[in-house]
């Protein structure tokens, strides 16, 4: 994929995996628009990435929410076009034993980490099927494995990955790609809350995910890495 020109819509894009991916992206040539939940820290965010000389918009959205994600997509088609990258990087954890963890918090963990994935892919699946775009999915290791005290997070990490391989059986013939990334470990504020780590500085950072990012991105169109996971080399 040429990403000189193309439009990359990036959730969660304020902190962490999503700000690098973001930076990352339009380094490497694309129009970004961001969201997140926060809008002084999306102002902020695209300020940044103008000052670095991106080509940026964003909005405040809460990607768990229909209505939401529907006015962002519009703002986005209004302000930049269509998108032919989304990166869908948004996502939190709350952890607990199960017969700790209320239901309030288990629905805030599958609004944000898969109905947010429903609600954003949807709002701009047309566009990436017509242009032969992509779709990233950041999931985590914790898709695959099990965590004490992270029956929600892995539930829907778990799910992240089901909802990918789906999409992509769907959309492949358009020339359309779904990409699920997993990394370990990752040094942001997310991780710090959640992680068991001894050494900081061995776990990923989030520019190591974002660097995947582009890498998945500008494989020859006739190619496509479905699902891969990213690992420390010695955590």
């Amino acid at each position: 994929m040429e990403l000189t020109g193309s439009l990359a819509v990036v959730t969660g894009a304020t902190d962490g995996i999503g700000k690098a991916t973001a930076f990352a992206l339009g380094r490497a040539g694309a129009k970004v628009a961001i969201c997140a939940r926060t809008a002084p820290r999306v102002s902020a965010t695209v300020a940044e990435l103008r000052q670095a000389g991106i080509d940026a918009l964003g909005a405040p959205c809460d990607v768990s929410d229909a209505g939401a994600v529907d006015g962002f997509a519009a703002f986005v088609r209004r302000e930049g076009g269509e998108a032919r990258i989304l990166v869908n990087n948004a996502g939190i954890g709350v952890f607990a034993p199960l017969a700790q963890l209320s239901l309030e918090d288990w629905d805030r963990v599958m609004g944000v980490n898969l109905r947010s994935l429903y609600l954003v892919t949807r709002a701009f699946l047309d566009g990436i099927t017509r242009s032969a775009g992509t779709v990233v999915n950041i999931g985590s290791l914790a898709g695959r494995n099990g965590l004490e005290g992270g029956t929600a997070y892995c539930a829907s990490k778990h799910a992240l990955l089901g909802f990918s391989k789906s999409l992509m059986l769907e959309v492949r013939k358009s020339g359309a790609r779904v990409i699920a990334i997993c990394p370990g470990s990752v040094s942001t504020r997310f991780s710090d809350r959640t992680a068991r780590r001894a050494n900081e500085d061995r776990i990923l950072s989030p520019e190591d995910v974002a660097r995947t990012v582009l890498d998945v991105l500008v494989l020859p169109q006739r190619a496509m890495i479905s699902e891969l996971d990213l690992r420390p080399t010695n955590p």
